[in-house]
């Protein structure tokens, strides 16, 4: 052990050999923090280290890292955004209905009536039947059934929205065919319940008329001049799409042709003179 002398040219701490160097980087034993080494701050580095300490708390602090707060989540509200997209999907479904509704409302009727499941077209297949304009009296055969066209008798049946109870003559009722009126015929045996609400479309609607048919091949028939559609009951929608389409459409005469002031009697035979009916 050595003892610097008190007094001399040059004052040495004391110091204590122990015989071992001290480790490199290190300062040695009892050496002020201050003295030769860097001073450590928020960023700085352990001295002699050249390694960062990390981020003091502050004076007299531990040198612990604050700790983050934890956020909590309130999770998303899902009921007003379900609305929203049901509002949406609804809004767009009215506006595509609307654009569909518009396109096929300028397509010409005649493609709107073809575009009818099971309607069958006599203006394509028998040319000759639908001319039009042939007055005939008496009794007339005719190869369809209920008719749709061909010759008829001079007066015709008053439709006007008539619901006939019992069955009209071909004659007149082919008359109002060509006038623009829809006829719709349904078997005799057809529940009543059926018939009311064929009823229910029909009366007090100019150019249409409604009455029973014998010998009908299927309950529910409909005419119009030059077409045919046949179905199986009175909620089926293709009979007010047919009555939309061809109704005052399917008219020879024009618009403007008269269903007021026919016959407004019933039964199978024809009246060749006006007064009767």
């Amino acid at each position: 052990m050595s003892i610097s002398t008190p007094g001399g040219p040059e004052r040495r701490p004391n110091v204590v050999s122990t015989g071992k160097k001290p480790a490199a980087g290190r300062p040695a034993a009892g050496a002020k923090a201050g003295s030769g080494a860097a001073r450590t701050g928020s960023t700085g580095a352990k001295a002699g280290s050249g390694k960062p300490t990390g981020t003091r708390p502050g004076a007299g602090g531990k040198g612990r890292k604050p700790i983050a707060p934890v956020k909590v989540s309130q999770g998303r509200s899902w009921g007003p955004i379900a609305l929203f997209v049901a509002v949406g999907v609804l809004a767009v479904a009215i506006i595509g209905y609307g654009a569909w509704a518009t396109f096929q409302g300028a397509k010409p009727w005649e493609d709107r009536a073809d575009a009818i499941e099971g309607i069958v077209n006599y203006r394509e297949k028998d040319k000759d039947l639908v001319s039009g304009g042939n007055h005939k009296a008496g009794p007339i055969t005719y190869t369809v059934l209920p008719p749709v066209a061909g010759p008829h008798n001079a007066a015709w049946q008053n439709c006007m929205g008539d619901v006939y109870p019992t069955q009209i003559a071909n004659e007149h009722a082919v008359h109002s065919l060509e006038h623009g009126t829809v006829w719709i015929t349904y078997r005799p045996d057809l529940p009543a319940d059926q018939v009311t609400k064929l009823a229910d479309k029909v009366r007090g609607k100019e150019k249409l008329m409604l009455s029973p048919f014998e010998g009908l091949d299927k309950p529910i028939s409909l005419q119009a001049w030059g077409y045919q559609l046949k179905v199986d009951n009175a909620d089926d929608s293709r009979i007010d799409e047919f009555v939309k389409t061809l109704r005052v459409n399917a008219s020879i005469e024009g618009p403007t042709a008269l269903c007021s002031g026919g016959i407004t009697a019933t039964g199978t035979a024809p009246r060749d003179n006006p007064q009767m009916g």
